[in-house]
């Protein structure tokens, strides 16, 4: 399965313009709710079915990588 370009979608016709999983209604947000929370990935997926676990997967890199580049002046490749 191909991945969105782009991974997250920020629109006001969606969820008053909250980051969602492009080609859903899923917001970002709740998939670090649950992380957050101690959920497993697997938790996320089962409740959200209308993500796939390598577009979750992907989001998790993308943030990290975001989170990243401000550490040291160092950037992920």
């Amino acid at each position: 399965m191909s991945l969105p370009d782009p991974l997250i979608t920020i629109s006001p016709d969606y969820l008053s313009g909250a980051p969602v999983f492009t080609g859903t209604r899923v917001p970002v947000r709740a998939l670090f709710d649950y992380l957050e929370a101690g959920d497993s990935l697997n938790a996320f997926l089962t409740q959200f079915p209308g993500v796939s676990r390598e577009h979750a997967v992907a989001v998790i890199k993308l943030a990290a990588k975001t989170v990243t580049l401000g550490e040291g002046g160092s950037k992920a490749a």
